[in-house]
């Protein structure tokens, strides 16, 4: 499986390959099972208030629909892309299970009030995530942002990669504007993204 694009057809016919997606799908499918009940305790906690100088002299807006018009046709990009490239797929899935991961464990780790002046985001797929649970408290680190990093990394093309890395730089400015993260969550999610890419590279190529 060293192929750099291996198609579904010849992929699937590695047993390898067959156990790194069919686990990385059964373990997805229990982090989304669990994270419902995870942000309704996260939400319930108290958190400690951050001073950011930035959201302070940072008028707050409602961006929903310019913050998905970013997000979501990139990431459909980003699986049009993975329709003819398995590789591409497993390193997507489980650097997305280690995002969904850490980010569990540095939220409970760092407990934060929600930013003052935030203006709720409306997403259609938050309910997958949050159920019907209006959730201001899963801060850091933001997940939009090293979503988008992440897809930009998994990407082969320069100039597609240069394009999602732009994207993921606008969200990031506009969740600021909206007042949904603090400066600290957003610059910090790149970071993480990173080392999620290495690790769902490294399990995609062994």
């Amino acid at each position: 499986m060293q192929t750099k694009q291996l198609t579904w057809r010849f992929a699937w016919d590695y047993p390898a390959f067959r156990v790194k997606l069919l686990l990385g799908l059964f373990v997805m499918t229990l982090i989304v099972f669990y994270l419902q009940d995870f942000f309704v305790f996260v939400q319930s906690r108290n958190g400690v208030p951050v001073h950011d100088w930035l959201l302070d002299i940072l008028p707050a807006h409602d961006v929903s629909v310019y913050i998905f018009l970013v997000l979501y046709p990139a990431s459909g990009l980003f699986f049009w892309r993975m329709r003819k490239n398995s590789i591409l797929c497993i390193t997507a899935l489980w650097g997305y299970i280690f995002l969904c991961l850490i980010r569990m464990l540095t939220i409970s780790l760092i407990p934060l009030e929600a930013p003052r002046h935030l203006v709720h985001m409306t997403d259609p797929f938050s309910v997958i995530f949050y159920g019907s649970n209006m959730i201001t408290k899963d801060l850091f680190f933001s997940g939009h942002t090293a979503t988008l990093f992440l897809v930009g990394l998994c990407l082969e093309n320069k100039r597609e990669k240069i394009i999602i890395f732009c994207a993921a730089a606008i969200l990031g400015m506009l969740l600021l504007i909206q007042h949904v993260h603090y400066t600290a969550d957003v610059l910090a999610a790149p970071l993480f993204s990173y080392f999620f890419w290495y690790l769902g590279k490294t399990i995609a190529r062994f």
